[in-house]
């Protein structure tokens, strides 16, 4: 049984990291290294740590310095041959790293797991199941999907080679990570639903992104395709996922009510790859847009 190292991230999260934390102390999975890093809330976090008995895992606090440094920070503190990190929102299901471990042992090709999981609010209260897509990564480069959602898992061995979380970005972080890592093997979509994803108002999923933030998408895209040393196959893909982008980062704008921005991307992703505009996904991305618009303007 390898040792598990689970990390959560806190950044004034006090409502809702014991349940967090109380998912990873109830898995079934009995060899599990608990990491819990208060990334200098304003709140009672800290309370909410101390309450726990000493010893029953480790926590510190620090200075705010961001999801993707703190990430970081756990990881190489980690123990654990496989590591995974929890978003202090969400929480796990107690069968989570039991079936994960069962599948990296069984696949050893495979170098990271996903799960299928349940939408929950702010109450706790299940909302709906999303049956995560299969993994395939020319599919996540050239169309944006991130397969992965709540509960990863992977080798450490891997952190160790390509690095973390880049720190500079603050919206799409996993996005560039799982684009770096996929270049290293493949992923496996474990069909259960071992997670639960919380939608809430403060979520920086579901929350109105600065320019900065809406444009990152862009930077992580270009920043892709300018690695050393990639893949010809992949190479072919990069018209398509630069307008993929652009349909990203137009949605961003347009769910911001900036609306001369996201006309600008939305005519440079034509530039890019005039099929596009015909697609689908870009249709159903603005209607997203739309309703995300009218639901800050109307409630």
């Amino acid at each position: 049984m390898p040792l598990v190292s689970i990390v959560i991230p806190v950044y004034n999260a006090a409502s809702y990291v014991r349940e967090a934390i109380d998912s990873v102390l109830n898995q079934s999975y009995p060899n599990i290294e608990l990491i819990v890093l208060d990334d200098g809330s304003t709140d009672n976090t800290r309370e909410v740590l101390k309450s726990y008995p000493s010893g029953l895992f480790y926590w510190e606090s620090h200075f705010n310095m961001g999801q993707s440094a703190t990430l970081n920070k756990g990881w190489n503190m980690a123990k654990g041959d496989i590591i995974s990190y929890l978003s202090a929102d969400d929480a796990l299901c107690p069968e989570a790293a039991f079936f994960s471990v069962e599948a990296l042992q069984q696949n050893q090709d495979v170098i990271m797991t996903y799960c299928d999981y349940t939408l929950i609010n702010d109450k706790s209260e299940n909302i709906r199941q999303v049956n995560a897509p299969n993994f395939n990564y020319k599919k996540m480069v050239s169309d944006l999907v991130v397969q992965p959602g709540p509960a990863p898992f992977f080798r450490k061995a891997l952190f160790v080679k390509i690095g973390g979380w880049n720190p500079i970005y603050r919206q799409v972080p996993d996005l560039e990570y799982w684009l770096r890592l996929g270049l290293e093997g493949d992923f496996l979509r474990i069909p259960k639903v071992l997670a639960k994803f919380r939608v809430h108002d403060e979520s920086q999923t579901y929350m109105e992104a600065s320019v900065g933030k809406s444009e990152e998408c862009l930077q992580v895209i270009e920043e892709y395709f300018n690695m050393p040393n990639f893949p010809d196959a992949i190479r072919a893909l990069e018209s398509r996922s630069k307008a993929s982008a652009h349909l990203f980062v137009a949605r961003m704008h347009l769910r911001a009510g900036r609306y001369y921005q996201m006309v600008n991307h939305l005519r440079r992703m034509v530039e890019v790859n005039p099929k596009s505009i015909f697609s689908s996904r870009a249709v159903k991305m603005l209607i997203n847009g739309i309703l995300f618009r009218m639901k800050l303007k109307f409630f």
